[in-house]
């Protein structure tokens, strides 16, 4: 069965991305998890949507061109509030969240582009059927962007590690960690962004933390999490949007439902063996 859907060149193009936006999630997702910045994906999330919102009013056709640059810019403008005494982080994610949300809908309700407005917003929020209407050039770029986040990952996996641990000592020792954690900020702003594709903007969050509790719940180790949840992130990914296939089921919460089944299995497991 599965070998017959792989002839259909919508489904290969769903599984290499799914594949690639799930590791990438996975990788960064450790490192969210550990700093305590689980939120800032779903923060990031919602000021996607509101960007997409607004290249869709402009009548961009590759609305990627303005969705990404804003969505780095938020999230650097998320990081450097989080260290702002004035506001702190959760409120910030909340108040940047919150608004591009609301400015998001407002805009497809004032400038609608399609007669459908409800299943527009459903389907960029809950990634219906998205990510199997990929065309060639989103597929080329999406491998190129998730080429670019694990290389950069292996690249400053070390300083990554210390800066996640203890940022204070990394400082000490010379790592200079607000650069790192600039490039941290920029590297999740663009999996979000990929992401949005694959699951939709508010169910990114569980795409990035899951893989990451479910691998916590196993292994202690920071590479031994990190290899496990890149593991798992794959394979529900797979599971996922083959299941949504066959099952005609929404693709993003296919997707999710598989990672909150694994997460299941890997906190059992992980009792048993304690």
């Amino acid at each position: 069965m599965i070998t017959y859907l792989t002839d259909y060149p919508f489904v290969r193009y769903a599984l290499i991305v799914g594949v690639l936006i799930a590791l990438c999630s996975s990788l960064l997702g450790v490192i969210l998890v550990l700093k305590r910045f689980s939120y800032i994906g779903d923060g990031l999330s919602h000021v996607a949507f509101g960007a997409m919102a607004i290249a869709a009013v402009v009548g961009l056709t590759d609305n990627m061109l303005l969705t990404l640059p804003i969505t780095i810019v938020c999230a650097i403008l998320l990081l450097w509030t989080g260290q702002n005494a004035k506001i702190k982080g959760d409120a910030a994610i909340a108040m940047i969240s919150v608004g591009a949300l609301a400015v998001g809908y407002l805009l497809m309700n004032l400038f609608p582009t399609s007669s459908n407005i409800s299943g527009d917003v459903c389907s960029t929020l809950f990634g219906s059927a998205k990510i199997l209407t990929l065309t060639k050039s989103e597929v080329v770029l999406s491998i190129v962007l998730s080429v670019i986040v694990v290389i950069l990952f292996i690249a400053f996996y070390n300083r990554f590690f210390a800066v996640t641990f203890d940022e204070n000592f990394a400082r000490a020792v010379g790592t200079k960690a607000n650069l790192l954690n600039l490039l941290i900020a920029t590297v999740i702003a663009v999996i979000i962004v990929l992401a949005m594709n694959l699951v939709g903007s508010l169910l990114v969050s569980a795409l990035v933390i899951f893989p990451a509790l479910s691998a916590m719940r196993i292994f202690k180790s920071f590479k031994s999490v990190t290899i496990c949840s890149a593991v798992i992130s794959v394979f529900c990914a797979l599971t996922g949007i083959i299941l949504s296939i066959l099952w005609g089921t929404p693709t993003g919460s296919t997707i999710v439902i598989t990672d909150i089944a694994a997460f299941v299995i890997c906190s059992v497991t992980g009792k048993i063996r304690n």
